[in-house]
């Protein structure tokens, strides 16, 4: 090959932007990515950890194009300066859903009692460490069972998903975003909280404040973004658990 060949294939080598997501919107962050590349050549390599490593490496000034965290971890490295002065969007919500392994009873989940009950009665628990395991400690102590829910906790380790835990045997009972149980084998997923004690959380994007030098960069990154809250890409996240967000939702 020619050094004239090799400077016209350098020119239609794919723009890649890098980002770092939590786990819970992995799956349909891999979808959403490969239909952007394929409609516009642009490569997005978004690499899913837990979320509290996610901060960690953002606090720690690791090179990413863009954040994609909840709501609440984006508005904190907003405020610390890591990420750009409102740069935060919102582009999917998730709940939190109860699974089973495969075969066993569904316990009832059809209001706040019976879901504590159904707490109480499992012979082995376990629940994230992000934000919906979070909110139900919370809830466990506001119904006065934490001590209780301690004695027969099983705690997922990083990179764990509870599905898995669930799937072996090892929790009898797990709880998870949505989008996180939906795809592993082995478990039945019950359903999602009930209405009294529904819990959204609300994802959403940021930009490092390195890219504010980055002009051309900047605005790939910003199309991405738009991309993802398109009414166009609204089925893809419904097939991954997950909903784009609506405009009367309040913030979580």
């Amino acid at each position: 090959m020619t050094p004239s060949t090799l400077n016209a294939a350098s020119t239609h080598q794919p723009l890649v932007l890098r980002g770092i997501s939590s786990m819970a919107t992995k799956l349909v962050l891999s979808e959403l990515s490969q239909i952007y590349f394929e409609k516009f050549s642009v490569r997005l390599e978004i690499e899913s950890v837990g979320g509290v490593e996610a901060v960690k490496r953002i606090q720690n000034k690791e090179n990413y194009d863009l954040v994609l965290l909840s709501s609440d971890a984006i508005d904190r490295l907003i405020s610390e300066g890591h990420l750009l002065p409102n740069s935060r969007q919102d582009w999917v919500e998730s709940e939190i859903a109860a699974a089973v392994p495969t075969g066993l009873k569904h316990p009832d989940l059809s209001n706040a009692l019976a879901v504590k009950n159904a707490i109480l009665s499992s012979t082995s628990l376990s629940y994230s460490t992000g934000p919906s395991g979070v909110y139900l400690e919370k809830l466990f102590d506001a119904w006065g069972i934490a001590e209780q829910v301690k004695t027969c906790l099983v705690v997922p380790p990083p990179g764990t998903p509870v599905g898995s835990l669930v799937a072996s045997g090892r929790a009898s009972l797990g709880f998870q975003q949505l989008s996180e149980l939906i795809s592993i084998p082995g478990i039945e997923v019950v359903g999602t909280l009930p209405s009294d004690i529904a819990y959204i959380t609300i994802f959403s994007s940021g930009i490092p404040t390195n890219l504010s030098h980055e002009a051309t960069r900047l605005q790939s990154v910003q199309n991405f973004v738009k991309f993802l809250t398109s009414q166009d890409v609204e089925t893809v996240k419904a097939l991954n658990g997950m909903k784009g967000i609506r405009s009367s939702l309040t913030n979580k």
